[in-house]
């Protein structure tokens, strides 16, 4: 993934307490690349650093793209220099992508957000009330921390549900689960919790696999794993990988060069091929048929459940 943009920030504002909301565009204003809902810049922030941030419109709007940023104080860095970049400061980006994209031929979209998980959610409203698409958005967040309130309200009237209390959020995420036509398709982005919490209960309800799609930020806090050996099969090389190192990590070490972006497992940039041993997948990218097949790991974040995994290096 190459960094092929230079944007220009607009405009930035604060649209609930810790989160900044920012307008990027051309420095020309030009037109940019339209995406599909759902989808995500990669952003270059300061220092090396390069984050994926959902962006929150329809898709369909050609001159301007629009984000919202977290502020993470104990985080990586990144959120601290997207909330300070100046108006009129330009940014590197990626072309837009998605992995969370609405599925055209659902009866009905069920989306449920929780945090600043709601930005990749707007996007879908957005686009689901441009189109006339029936959907239902149920928005869990803290008292104050709520993002874009006033544009959810506007575009969804009757069809946002808002809960600024944890207990009925999670009532009515089971309830809503329980009664929705066959034909629904249920997305959640938000906390691992409740990613998780939704995925269980989507479960014991008895929806399909295919009809509940996730989008995690970032991939949770790891274990450090255990020590495995990276084989390279083009040369014949060794490289060990220690508890607490990234197979990534120990690559670059050894001097051997993988494309990478994001290094938390979701942009999909590092990922290379497995020939032998079985992969421990920690991604967010790949999706569960590509990690059964079993011929790819996101070198970032995933080890080895064997001692040894062979790689198309």
């Amino acid at each position: 993934m190459t960094l092929d943009m230079t944007l220009v920030v607009q405009d930035a504002d604060l649209v609930a307490n810790g989160i900044r909301s920012l307008r990027l565009g051309r420095p020309d204003g030009g037109p940019l690349p339209r995406y599909v809902p759902g989808s995500h810049l990669v952003v270059e922030c300061g220092d090396g650093r390069r984050n994926a941030y959902s962006l929150t419109g329809s898709g369909t709007a050609s001159t301007e793209y629009r984000i919202s940023v977290l502020h993470k104080p104990d985080g990586r860095g990144g959120s601290s220099w997207m909330h300070r970049v100046p108006v009129g400061d330009t940014v590197r980006v990626t072309a837009p992508r998605s992995a969370f994209a609405p599925v055209a031929t659902a009866r009905r979209h069920l989306l449920i957000a929780g945090g600043i998980g709601v930005t990749p959610l707007l996007s879908h409203t957005r686009a689901a009330a441009e189109w006339g698409r029936p959907f239902t958005l149920l928005y869990g967040y803290r008292p104050g921390a709520g993002a874009h309130l006033d544009e959810l309200r506007e575009l969804c009237g009757t069809r946002l549900r808002e809960f600024p209390e944890q207990a009925p959020f999670i009532g009515a995420l089971r309830q809503e689960l329980r009664r929705q036509p066959l034909g629904t398709h249920v997305y959640v982005c938000g906390p691992g919790g409740l990613i998780d919490a939704v995925c269980e209960m989507a479960r014991d309800a008895g929806w399909p696999d295919e009809r509940v799609h996730a989008e995690r930020f970032s991939a949770d806090d790891l274990d450090p794993g255990v020590p495995f050996t990276a084989r390279l099969a083009r040369s014949g090389r060794a490289v060990g990988v220690p508890t607490g190192v990234s197979l990534l990590d120990a690559l670059e070490k050894a001097g051997i060069a993988v494309p990478n972006m994001c290094r938390q497992g979701v942009c999909g940039e590092c990922r290379v091929g497995v020939r032998t041993g079985r992969a421990e997948h920690r991604d967010l990218f790949l999706s569960a048929a590509e990690r059964a097949a079993g011929d790819s790991v996101m070198c970032c974040v995933s080890r080895s459940l064997d001692e040894e995994l062979e790689l198309d290096l």
